[in-house]
């Protein structure tokens, strides 16, 4: 897991071949003017959401991870909770793993919990079981799918 502020996501786009490209566009386009929806743009898959924030107990049914795809998540407006736990440590999966989703979900408990604000993000590996929306207010994000 990474975590950072927008204006320094130079620093990683060597880690991973399609980070380059999503974070070129994220720097092109007016975050704020995005409208709730799934997106592609010159191979860049990414999701905007908008509603309110959740306690962390409701947050945490949806404790997932996926296998297939980086998630880099974008704080573009309110205050942001996450849970956080390694994969390797979360021994409840509910179910199986959905590869038309790329989704596992887990009945384990987060061990942390970090806060974003407003342009910063979190990048989460496939070994990187979350929880995100934690908040009492309204959340804007963004969600970029990266290919493993």
């Amino acid at each position: 897991m990474i975590i950072d502020k927008l204006e320094n996501s130079g620093q990683y786009v060597a880690l991973h071949p399609g980070f380059k490209a999503a974070f070129d566009h994220l720097a092109s386009i007016d975050l704020n003017a995005l409208e709730v929806g799934k997106y592609e743009v010159d191979g860049v898959k990414y999701a905007v959401m908008a509603k309110d924030g959740v306690a962390p107990e409701v947050a945490a049914e949806k404790f997932e991870c996926h296998n297939k795809n980086i998630d880099i998540q974008v704080l573009i407006s309110g205050v942001e909770s996450m849970g956080w736990k390694p994969r390797n440590d979360c021994s409840q999966p509910k179910g199986e793993y959905n590869a038309e989703k790329d989704v596992t979900f887990y009945a384990d408990k987060p061990e942390m919990q970090f806060t974003l604000n407003a342009g910063e993000f979190v990048i989460f590996y496939p070994n990187d079981v979350h929880a995100p929306m934690i908040g009492d207010g309204f959340i804007k994000k963004l969600v970029v799918k990266v290919a493993i």
